[in-house]
């Protein structure tokens, strides 16, 4: 069983920065494919970007070049640094986790979820 416990959530200014990190339990964190969703209010939970094992990254198009995540195996602990924050934006964030070295895209191929934070961007 894993558990994840997502932090860094908040209220900032269109432009502005934030960094969520998730933390997760167990001991074969090194072989998880992580990644971070987003749900809107009134919308569906979407993809937002994934690391595999080996710290290759995948990102929509539309955080590309702004979100970067990143993974400290020795910490358990995976990051999304989140830049030029944008309105549309705004979501509760999810951190996921599979055992399988590979991202996909598909919420469903996810069987750990942390509790998600809230992401406010303001205008």
């Amino acid at each position: 069983q894993v558990q994840l416990v997502e932090s860094g959530g908040g209220l900032v200014q269109a432009g502005g920065s934030l960094r969520l990190s998730c933390a997760a339990s167990g001991r074969t964190f090194s072989t998880y494919a992580m990644a971070w969703f987003r749900q809107a209010p009134g919308k569906e939970r979407e993809f937002v970007g994934g690391i595999n094992w080996s710290s290759v990254t995948h990102y929509i198009d539309s955080v590309k070049g702004r979100f970067t995540i990143s993974r400290d195996n020795a910490k358990n602990t995976v990051y999304l640094q989140m830049n030029s924050l944008k309105p549309e934006d705004t979501a509760v964030y999810y951190c996921a986790a599979r055992p399988i070295i590979n991202v996909v895209t598909n919420l469903a191929a996810y069987p750990y979820w942390g509790q998600g934070t809230q992401v406010t961007v303001s205008s």
